[in-house]
Order: structure tokens, then C-alpha cells, then sequence
């Protein structure tokens, strides 16, 4: 009934997909968001929340939640920002940096997997799909 639905087939994509990151990260007591969240700031640190939301591509409000999340964990510190006063700057704790190789493995089982069940040329070329999609619809 919905096959050529692009609403329905990301959505229902989105939701299997939730499922493999909520196993591989369940084991830090992280959510998907969470997790990916807290490797963009390991990655990145001292990145202002708005520079979060943007490299997420998600609000600033589901920001806000889930870095305090990830604060009540003890694994980022919201410190003032030299760039602009109005914001402060994300940087993880050491509790946080002691996961930054656990999360980057967990996470590349499952786009191991992924690219198993799908091959590699499908799985790259879904990707790099998906975000011209999403790019062109901003």
C-alpha cells in the first residue's frame, strides 16, 4: 500500500534501524542519541549546543534533552563559551573519554553487519542517497 511512500519507508527504516543502535549502545546505559551525541563531542569538544544540533540535524530543544542526559551521566560538563556568551560550550569528562573506543567499535559492528546483509556498494550508496534527500529537502 505504501511502497513508493517515501514518508513511510524512511520512517519504518528509521524505527529498525533505532532497534540495532539501542542494542549496541544498551550495554553503556546510552541511548542511539545519547551515544552519537556524546562521539560527536568526543570527537569535537567544546562545540557550542546550536553547532551540536546542527551537526546532528536535530532541534535545540532535543538537544538540550538529551545533553542533560548525557550530564546526569557525569559525561559532559557545560562550560562558558569564549565564542559567545549566550551558549555554553559541550566538553565530555574523562568518564566520557574512557568511551570513545567502546562506542566507535559498538557502532561499527553494527555498520559491519549492515553492510553484510546489504553489501557494501548498497549500503554506501543508501547513505550518500539518503543524506543528497535529506540536503535537498533543508
Amino acid at each position: 500500500m505504501f511502497d513508493e511512500c517515501l514518508y513511510f519507508n524512511t520512517v519504518a527504516l528509521a524505527r529498525r534501524l533505532e532497534r540495532e543502535w539501542t542494542i549496541a549502545f544498551k550495554p553503556f546505559g546510552l541511548s542511539p542519541s545519547q551515544a552519537f551525541l556524546l562521539r560527536t563531542i568526543l570527537n569535537r569538544p567544546g562545540l557550542l549546543q546550536r553547532e551540536l544540533a546542527d551537526a546532528l540535524a536535530i532541534s535545540r530543544p532535543t538537544a538540550t534533552r538529551v545533553l542533560d542526559g548525557l550530564a546526569n551521566k557525569g559525561l559532559i560538563e557545560r562550560r562558558d563559551s569564549e565564542r559567545d556568551g549566550r551558549e555554553y560550550a559541550i566538553h565530555p569528562t574523562r568518564k566520557a573519554a574512557a568511551l570513545l573506543s567502546p562506542l566507535n567499535e559498538a557502532s561499527a559492528k553494527v555498520t559491519k553487519r549492515l553492510k553484510k546483509q546489504l553489501s557494501e556498494e548498497v549500503f554506501a550508496n543508501t547513505v550518500s542517497r539518503m543524506r543528497g534527500v535529506r540536503t535537498a529537502l533543508e
